[in-house]
């Protein structure tokens, strides 16, 4: 596995996209949007920047995986050599589908396809193409440079090689692997989202402050990041779209604190709009 297409290029395909170069991947960005390629390349060339500074790569080692990155608009071209591709878009199960489909007729016939999606069903996305025993989910962590973990969730029809494959990249990458045998949420989303969720519950009935549930929660449990500050890291629309799935598939307790929709509703999503549940406009 030398050449890694990336589709999407936010936060989770930016991170991605870093990780994959700096571990020597040839690696692809794709996405429709010319502007969001700009900021992404821009954000990827800070970050090794900042290694360079660092000390954690040297100059050339940062400019050898600033090379090896390219940025396209044409899913054509990002797809015609990879040997991975890692659809990295948001969490909307239609898209995804119409992604895989276009992928299954344009990359090679031993290519891998994996969606990053911390929800949704890889049995479902690999159903709709002509190869669901090379189609899986990689579910990367933000930030995805720092992250340690990936969730390796296999579909029905996930061959092994498949799935010993995946676990190779992860090592590449310098992260830790879990197998994860696919049902709704995962391992990990299921938890988070059920910490997440019962903690803006919590600020709703004024149990607390925000600062003060999340100190709670990160000296009380040893998280690293209190799980509200997490909400806004992660998007709060994001957010909002998992624990829609998962009421939808795994019933009532998943069903999301009205706090959180109304907060979607104001535009209010967290780090990326400058404000959710903490105000980082200043």
């Amino acid at each position: 596995m030398k050449n890694v297409t990336v589709i999407g290029s936010g936060t989770m395909g930016r991170g991605i996209a870093f990780s994959c170069a700096r571990a020597g991947f040839t690696t692809i960005v794709q996405d429709i949007n010319d502007t969001a390629l700009d900021n992404c390349q821009s954000y990827i060339v800070h970050q090794f920047n900042r290694s360079v500074e660092k000390g954690e790569l040297s100059r050339e080692e940062a400019n050898q995986a600033i090379n090896r990155l390219t940025y396209t608009t044409s899913i054509e071209e990002a797809a015609k050599d990879a040997d991975l591709v890692i659809e990295a878009v948001l969490e909307i199960m239609d898209l995804k589908i119409e992604i895989f489909k276009q992928l299954d007729k344009l990359v090679k016939p031993s290519a891998l396809l994996a969606t990053n999606t911390s929800t949704m069903s890889p049995t479902e996305i690999a159903a709709q193409t002509s190869r669901p025993d090379r189609c899986i989910a990689l579910h990367f962590f933000n930030p995805v440079p720092k992250m340690k973990l990936i969730e390796v969730i296999c579909g029905l029809e996930t061959s092994e090689e498949t799935i010993n494959l995946c676990f190779e990249f992860g090592r590449k990458l310098g992260k830790e692997c879990v197998r994860i045998n696919e049902f709704p949420g995962f391992a990990v989303s299921r938890m988070n989202c059920l910490i997440g969720n019962e903690a803006m519950i919590m600020v709703m009935e004024g149990v607390g402050t925000v600062e003060d549930i999340d100190k709670a929660i990160k000296l009380g449990l040893n998280h690293p990041m209190g799980p509200l500050e997490l909400a806004d890291l992660v998007g709060l629309d994001t957010r909002l779209r998992n624990m829609e799935y998962l009421f939808q598939t795994l019933g009532e307790k998943y069903r999301p604190c009205p706090i959180l929709v109304k907060y979607v509703k104001a535009g209010r999503l967290g780090k990326k709009s400058g404000k959710g549940f903490y105000n980082y406009s200043k």
